[in-house]
């Protein structure tokens, strides 16, 4: 079933459940990869629907050769595709009649409550903000991912990690509102620890905006419903100490992509280290059930998808290179989020923060989550 977007209103699909819109196009392995993890995420959970964007003739042929999956997955045509290469200013002028412009068309129109691509981040991120517009209160809106941790949930919060490489006091004090939300909704942390990343735990260590956040912490934690725990380092990222890492884009990209390339050398040396004789090799098959389990624990695939906050809207950004293992986690993350109705009850904190900020400059008493 395929309906052009650019005439005709969109149709939802079959009625019931939660629906996720869905870019085909812009990751690195192409449509079909991204077909088959919403055919996966569809036989693991009945409950969800798709709207689908791309080149509608060849999305109808992919989705075809999945059993059921058409009964659940409308398609929307879309021959206009954002590649990695594309700036975000170039994207911009010409996105309308893209699958990324159709898939976050599909959520400001109320059709599908949350939107997943593999494509361009900077394109993304650009296109929301004009497409969903930011939340009051919001000056810079954040990508949000989840770190490996030895805390019982098994993953902190982590954010800004590429969203926009500056961020002020005010910004970092808005990214933990908005991350120890995402933690309460998305991992079922009543009252979320929320530390700062910085150089050291010293007071007076770290740039100046660092210690302005710093300071403003402590009041909002207390009517924002969350504990904030202080400055923490770099080995924090993965501890127990904490919950929510609070830090600007540029520092939390250069951690983010330093820590899965650690997983895939630890992963890598692992294999080696097993295969280098017969009696290592025979040991590696006494193990291969903790190896299993220690794999999954640290697959980047499991937790594939950067949540955008700050939008009027739920959008989650697969990783480009993501497999159809990695698109359906991106899908399960973005389903998650919108049962739990994490977008209305993020909205109503921040409306609640920037009202207060207007009117005298005080946070407001405790109410949404």
């Amino acid at each position: 079933m395929v309906s052009a977007g650019s005439t005709t209103l969109p149709r939802t699909p079959a009625t019931g459940g939660v629906v996720i819109s869905v870019d085909a196009m812009g990751g690195d392995r192409g449509p079909s990869v991204v077909v088959a993890g919403i055919a996966e995420s569809a036989e693991k959970n009945p409950d969800i629907r798709f709207i689908l964007h791309g080149p509608g003739a060849e999305l109808e042929a992919l989705v075809a050769r999945r059993p059921g999956l058409s009964v659940r997955c409308d398609i929307r045509d879309a021959p206009g595709v954002v590649t990695m290469g594309d700036k975000p200013s170039q994207v911009l002028r010409k996105g309308e009649g893209t699958s990324m412009w159709s898939t976050l068309e599909s959520v400001r129109q109320g059709e599908a409550t949350a939107a997943v691509s593999c494509g361009n981040t900077g394109a993304l991120m650009a296109m929301s903000m004009i497409r969903l517009r930011k939340l009051p209160g919001v000056n810079r809106p954040a990508i949000a991912c989840l770190w490996p941790s030895r805390n019982p949930q098994g993953f902190n919060v982590m954010l800004d990690v590429g969203a926009d490489i500056r961020a002020d006091a005010q910004d970092l004090l808005a990214y933990a509102l908005m991350g120890a939300a995402y933690a309460r909704n998305g991992l079922g942390l009543a009252r979320p620890r929320v530390g700062l990343l910085n150089v050291g735990t010293e007071e007076h260590k770290g740039r100046p905006e660092l210690k302005q956040a710093h300071e403003l912490m402590p009041a909002s934690a207390q009517t924002a419903n969350f504990d904030y725990v202080g400055f923490v380092e770099g080995g924090d990222l993965p501890s127990d100490r904490v919950d929510v890492i609070v830090t600007d884009g540029f520092t939390g990209n250069v951690a983010l992509k330093t820590g899965e390339g650690t997983a895939k050398l630890v992963g890598d040396l692992l294999k080696e280290a097993f295969g280098k004789s017969v009696l290592s090799k025979f040991a590696a098959l006494l193990a291969m059930g903790s190896l299993k389990r220690l794999q999954k624990r640290i697959d980047p695939r499991r937790v594939n998808g950067g949540v955008f906050l700050g939008l009027n809207g739920t959008v989650v950004k697969s990783h480009g290179s993501a497999d159809a293992t990695g698109v359906s986690a991106a899908v399960k993350l973005a389903f998650q989020l919108a049962q739990s109705g994490f977008q209305d009850r993020l909205a109503a904190r921040l409306a609640q923060i920037h009202a207060g900020a207007e009117t005298d400059g005080a946070t407001p008493t405790e109410g949404a989550s």
